[in-house]
């Protein structure tokens, strides 16, 4: 006998069943809402990739994280990680054409072969916001801004998330300040990116391996602990510009933020929620490079990734397991089968006046159409009987208050 197939769905991947749907709705309407009230275009892209794209970004772990394969015709494609890059190769191949600064935005499916812990799976969608074309720290506002205005369309408010804002630059110039060679920064990047995942020691234990003496390791440490952005007029001006467009409340300093991936270039900056309990909820920063390491004009651009695991758990915690469920729409129903043509056309009139109508495909007693009414989700319930046919109208209940009121069947 054949093994028995399993119904789970593959490590890392989700199933959508419609109360799983009913929260990503809420996340996405909240994404293309704040999207397009800050002005950004929407686009989108192929989820297969050119390996060679994705693999530009070569020595970062992403490298050994993405899902790859070679087609019949034996070009090696993988499925995209993030979706910066697929941005990068569309605004390279219209480069001449497009008109700057661009400020787009998309929902992505994006795939990541990597050890899974909460918040983190293998398959995920990410809002994207992006903005390209433009030097003024302004860009970084109206990104973070529109990410704020998002959280709040879902519910949260400042007093449960935080963004914490840093600048890679503002960091490299206190490294140097301090004597540690410019050529080093990646290298301690990268350890310092680490910190909070594994104990200091062995992040000082990866600084001495890249080369750093001990006195450059101390006085590394050190700098993590600078509380004064003053000295950074890219960061003066954000703080201030938040203030004046309504979100200097979600924002604090925070030097330890660098984001690992070396593209990025500026500001960078990462949102958690305020109690600390999650992943990081979003992140993005300035990376003006991006375009000419895979041959495209240079550009500088400011984007943002925003998965939706860590905030549908955040959701959840803060507003209820079922606070995406509002009831909404009416069920119609009817008793005999010479009520389903009335029940047909009361529907149909319901839904040529905007109503979202769930229509029973079949007879049934009114218990059994009540009950399944309310497991439908629908706000209001009206059912056809013999009675109601012969009378002209129904009564329409309201499934939260109980209350009826008795309606025309006809228009």
């Amino acid at each position: 006998m054949a093994d028995k197939i399993s119904f789970e769905p593959p490590r890392g991947m989700r199933d959508f069943y419609p109360e799983d749907m009913a929260w990503r709705n809420r996340v996405f309407d909240a994404f293309r809402a704040a999207g397009e009230a800050a002005g950004f275009r929407q686009y989108d892209a192929c989820v297969v990739e050119s390996y060679e794209l994705l693999a530009r970004k070569a020595g970062e772990e992403v490298g050994e994280q993405i899902y790859h394969f070679l087609d019949k015709s034996e070009r090696h494609l993988a499925l995209r990680a993030e979706m910066t890059p697929t941005l990068a190769r569309m605004v390279a191949q219209r480069q001449k054409e497009l008109s700057f600064p661009l400020k787009w935005t998309t929902i992505a499916q994006c795939f990541r072969y990597e050890r899974m812990t909460k918040g983190r799976k293998r398959e995920h969608y990410q809002w994207n916001l992006d903005i390209i074309g433009e030097d003024s720290v302004l860009a970084e506002v109206e990104v973070i801004g529109a990410a704020c205005d998002a959280l709040r369309r879902m519910g949260l408010s400042s007093s449960d998330f935080k963004v914490h804002v840093s600048s890679r630059k503002f960091l490299g110039e206190l490294l140097s300040q301090s004597g540690i060679a410019a050529e080093r920064h990646a290298q301690v990047f990268l350890a310092l990116d680490k910190r909070g995942k594994m104990p200091d020691a062995e992040i000082a234990a990866m600084l001495k391996d890249g080369g750093l003496s001990d006195a450059e390791i101390e006085a590394t440490f050190a700098i993590m602990e600078t509380k004064d952005y003053s000295a950074c007029p890219e960061l003066v001006e954000l703080f201030r510009l938040a203030e004046i467009a309504g979100f200097a409340d979600c924002l604090e300093f925070d030097i330890s933020v660098i984001r690992g991936l070396s593209y990025y270039t500026g500001v960078v900056f990462e949102c958690f929620d305020a109690k600390g309990e999650f992943r990081a909820i979003f992140g993005g920063g300035r990376y003006d490079n991006l375009l000419t390491t895979i041959g495209g004009e240079p550009a500088t651009a400011v984007g943002l990734g925003f998965g939706d695991v860590v905030v549908t758990e955040l959701l959840k915690a803060r507003l209820g397991e079922d606070a995406a469920a509002a009831r909404k729409g009416i069920a119609v129903g009817f008793m005999f089968p010479e009520q389903r043509d009335a029940a047909v056309a009361f529907a149909a009139k319901l839904r040529k006046d905007g109503e979202s109508v769930d229509l029973s495909l079949r007879s049934q007693k009114p218990k059994k159409f009540f009950s399944h009414a309310a497991e439908s989700g629908a706000a209001e319930a009206a059912f056809l009987g013999p009675d109601d046919v012969a009378r002209g109208t129904v009564r329409v209940k309201d499934l939260s208050t109980r209350e009826e009121k008795e309606v025309p069947l006809a228009p």
